[in-house]
């Protein structure tokens, strides 16, 4: 029996240490990671060019930050899931990041157990939608 193909990754974090944990985190499991940024405005330009299948944004960077990244990748990528990170979620953000198309949440610091448990909650709830 066939596993399911692994989404396309792009990592969105300002901190380079940040953005290899993630990858580290992705790799284990075998998730091909296509891209990474360090800004909302590259993380544009790489969904634009990819059309990823998930992206791990950070919320706080600098340039254009992960909420004013998510519309616009939300426009030019829609069938990409957008998990958002971040070390402070305050409920605004998370409502504000809900309507603008987040699909989840993963807290800093990162748990790689957790971080792979959102992603699968994430997968699994767009293959049923």
């Amino acid at each position: 029996m066939n596993k399911p193909k692994k989404p396309s990754v792009v990592v969105v974090d300002d901190d380079s240490m940040m953005r290899e944990m993630l990858k580290l985190i992705l790799l284990s499991e075998d998730y091909p990671v296509i891209g990474e940024a360090s800004n909302g405005q590259d993380a544009i330009a790489l969904c634009a060019m990819h059309k990823p299948g998930l992206v791990l944004l950070d919320i706080n960077m600098p340039k254009m930050d992960g909420l004013q990244a998510l519309e616009e990748i939300r426009k030019i990528s829609p069938a990409s899931i957008v998990l958002m990170v971040s070390a402070s979620l305050t409920m605004d953000r998370v409502n504000e990041a809900i309507k603008k198309g987040a699909s989840g949440f993963v807290v800093k610091p990162l748990n790689p157990a957790s971080v792979l448990d959102k992603i699968a909650m994430c997968l699994k709830g767009k293959r049923k939608g």
